[in-house]
Formats: structure tokens, sequence, C-alpha cells
């Protein structure tokens, strides 16, 4: 565990399960896994473990915290035991100074869980408060294909705070239909046609980001300011976590091909202006593509209810 991360979005990590495998295009090139088999050998990342060590860790820690949950590993994983899964519940109820960020690819587990009586009873021997107010649920989504698959689960899981990590960013998402939900606005259901009138549950964070590593795929710059400006419109908090490998340069190209350089560059985008020219990307490495968007760092978090209510 990390008691000062390097995530942007962040400020500790808590790993009592680590390992996972890959279920969606988004985990090819897992940093988690990297760093697990750089000093555990080939194949060990694959391994899911328990650490009973670290379980009740933030137990000791009394001042409020941000807390990544399983930076390397997945707590929704097959391999992890639902009374192991319940027990970290347990311990985030019992520190309920702290906020808990957690994030799954294996979005039906997660729905499963949150919707059965076996995890709520464990919490209730802590406090009657459900869903537990200082955790935050939230799902990978690095293209539409998974937007459509994983934001409807999410939507349909009981949570104080939904979001979407999208990163890496492979591709353009429209947040306006996920698998025929809005991620982005209320929903009425039912209403003068007879139904309960139920606002539909709102994402209430999105958190974009760039690949960064070795083999980074690019992320294409009209595909995050859609996102952003969306998130703007509908005053969604959006947090732009960084460009990685590859990021806008500020030059101009005319033509159709997609590498110049020796691959170091490509035009990408629809053509811009009568004269046809597209934006230029550039491998620039994470450090120097940074993490400004159009001038500006987007560093923007939810409301939680305290604050709601003090504003």
């Amino acid at each position: 565990m990390s008691d000062n991360s390097a995530i942007e979005w962040t400020e500790a990590t808590w790993n009592p399960v680590t390992g996972c495998t890959k279920v969606s295009p988004g985990c090819d090139h897992c940093y988690a896994e990297r760093i697990t088999e750089r000093f555990h050998g080939k194949g060990s990342f694959a391994i899911v473990q328990r650490d009973e060590g670290k379980l009740y860790l933030p137990l000791k820690w009394r001042k409020p915290r941000r807390i990544f949950v399983n930076s390397m590993s997945d707590l929704f994983h097959d391999d992890v035991p639902a009374p192991f899964i319940g027990r970290v519940f347990s311990v985030m109820a019992q520190t309920p100074q702290h906020t808990y960020q957690v994030l799954t690819k294996r979005h039906g587990r997660m729905r499963a869980m949150l919707n059965t009586a076996g995890l709520r009873q464990v919490v209730a021997e802590v406090t009657d408060v459900w869903p537990l107010p200082n955790v935050w649920l939230g799902v990978s989504v690095e293209d539409q294909r998974w937007a459509d698959i994983r934001v409807p689960a999410l939507l349909e899981t009981p949570a104080a705070v939904r979001w979407l990590s999208m990163e890496p960013l492979l591709g353009p998402v429209d947040l306006w239909s996920c698998g025929g939900v809005s991620a982005i606005a209320p929903d009425w259901v039912g209403g003068l046609g007879g139904g309960t009138g139920t606002p539909h549950p709102l994402v209430d964070w999105v958190v974009v980001g760039g690949e960064s590593g070795p083999g980074a795929r690019p992320m294409h710059p009209g595909w995050v300011r859609q996102i952003r400006d969306v998130c703007v419109n509908e005053e969604v908090p959006f947090f732009f976590k960084q460009w990685g490998e590859w990021a806008p340069n500020g030059a101009r190209g005319i033509g159709a091909i997609e590498r110049i350089s020796r691959g170091r560059e490509r035009l990408v985008g629809e053509p811009i202006g009568h004269m046809g020219h597209r934006e230029c990307i550039e491998r620039l490495g994470k450090k120097r593509a940074g993490r400004e968007l159009d001038g500006r760092t987007w560093d923007q978090y939810p409301l939680t209810d305290d604050v709601k209510a003090a504003t």
C-alpha cells in the first residue's frame, strides 16, 4: 500500500488483493502486470492472491484520504472469494473518514454482489447506511463496445457515487447512449405514462486518460474533447488524467497519410477548415505530453453528500 500515490486522481492505494487476468483490450498493456512480472517473473501476475496483512491497514490511518482500492488487481475478480470481498467492505464501513475509489472490469459480479443480501448484511454489522457513502464504485471503459456493456451494469448497482475510468481511451464513446441508456443525464422512467416517475441514476464522475508505457496506443484528441464537452454541458465533474505517450504537438498537416517522420507523428481526425488541415499528434512520452487539455488542467471531483449539504 502506498500513502502517497502517483496516480493523479487519488491519494493512496490499498491492495488487499494482487494479481489479475485480462478481459478486454484495455488490459493489453497493464501497468500492474508489468510491475509484478518485473519482480516476480513472467506469469506471476495471473495468480490472484489475498493479503491478510494488508486487509486492515486503513484502520490505522486516521487522517482522511482518497484511497484507490486494488490498484494491482480487481476486487470483483472471480478468484476473490465473496466472504473476503465482504471483509473489504466491512473495513471500508469502519473507516468513514476515508473515501474509497473502487474500479472494476468485472461489472457483472459487482452488480450481483451489491444487489444481494449477503454483502449488505456484512456492512449492517457496522452501519445501517446503505450504500456506503464513502465508497465510489466505478467501471473501466475503453471504447463504445465496453461502454455499452459496463455502463448499464454500473447504473444498476447501488452506489453513493458512480464513476467511469476511461483509460486507456481507445476509441470514441457517446455517453448519451451506452447500451440503450444515458450515462450522463437523468432518464425519467414511467411518469405520465403511468409509471413511478423514478429518475435513472447518473454517473457522477468521469476520468479520461491516454495510454503510457511500451506499445502505448494513441488517443485521439477529438475523443477526449467530445467527452469533456458533454461533461461540462451536463455539469458532470471531469478529470483529465494524462495524454500518455502521444499528444497533440500544435502542428497541422494536409493529406491522408497516417504516419510521418518515422512513425513518431500522425495526422488524425477530420479536416479542420477549408484548407483540409488535420491535427498532428506525436509520441512525446508521458512526462512531455503532460496533462493539459486545450490550455488547462481538468481536476474536477464529484460532490459528496457532505459537500452538497454545505453548498
